[in-house]
């Protein structure tokens, strides 16, 4: 409740995510049937980037702000929509760019616990038909929320990890949805600051007997302070078609115009439960 995404957005966690969530959506919209998206740590939904929060810590410069020049290659379908939605300095969130995807039949719904980021989400998508707002808890809306009436979609999970404990209510949530929702596609972001933490994680999903599981992974140095958000990782359930080896291309990617030679950088994508 205390954390406050505006420092940080545009940084390259949000980078890796936004990228890889556009992939998921464009897979999702190929498919003719109306599909749902369910945000339980929506933010505000989009971020001004000349506000005095990202220029205190100009996290932005060393994220996004080092891809604007791009127009081609696997970067090129996230930065358009992220650019078309007034960057610099308007930085769009996951719910901004997930609406913008969005067909006529598609539907929007968005999480946010805390009261005023709330109300300022509320806002950008007031009278929106498309969008439902709620002021929620969102280990609870995995299970007030899904499954979803069209049958398809997307579960996008994003918690701050600022308690102890949100590792083991990534992992439980994960195979609640799985048990109730079993065709969904779900996206779980975590932080990595060292590897210790993520084994265990990625160790419970293996042991949860939930199938089809991905991590994709980012690291901009080797994960050995604790103190440090040294990469991040994106654990997909159910990945479309194709999206193991355009992840693999858009990590990539990042990794050569934001990674600054330190010694351990990498990414990938390892399966951690088999279809």
């Amino acid at each position: 409740m205390n954390y406050r995404h505006a420092f940080h957005a545009g940084n390259f966690a949000d980078c890796m995510k936004h990228a890889l969530l556009v992939l998921l959506i464009r897979r999702l919209a190929a498919k003719d049937k109306p599909f749902r998206v369910l945000d339980t740590h929506a933010g505000i939904g989009a971020y001004d980037l000349s506000g005095s929060e990202a220029e205190r810590t100009g996290e932005w410069r060393r994220g996004v702000g080092r891809l604007l020049g791009l127009t081609e290659g696997p970067l090129a379908d996230w930065l358009a929509l992220v650019r078309n939605a007034g960057f610099p300095p308007r930085y769009p969130g996951s719910p901004s760019l997930v609406r913008m995807m969005l067909r006529p039949n598609d539907r929007l719904v968005l999480c946010e616990l805390h009261e005023e980021d709330h109300a300022t989400l509320r806002t950008l998508f007031r009278g929106d038909p498309q969008t439902a707002v709620h002021k929620r808890d969102a280990w609870e809306a995995l299970t007030g929320l899904t499954p979803f009436a069209e049958k398809r979609g997307l579960v996008l999970v994003d918690p701050p990890f600022e308690v102890e404990g949100e590792f083991e209510r990534m992992a439980e949530g994960l195979a609640l949805v799985a048990h109730r929702f079993r065709a969904g596609v779900q996206a779980h972001w975590y932080p990595i600051k060292h590897r210790a933490p993520v084994r265990v994680f990625h160790t419970a999903l293996a042991e949860s007997g939930v199938r089809d599981i991905l991590a994709c992974e980012l690291w901009l140095r080797e994960p050995t302070d604790p103190q440090r958000l040294n990469g991040c990782g994106l654990v997909v359930v159910n990945p479309p078609w194709r999206f193991e080896e355009e992840a693999r291309a858009i990590l990539e990617a990042l990794l050569e115009h934001l990674g600054e030679g330190e010694p351990g950088q990498g990414c990938s994508v390892t399966r951690i439960a088999e279809e």
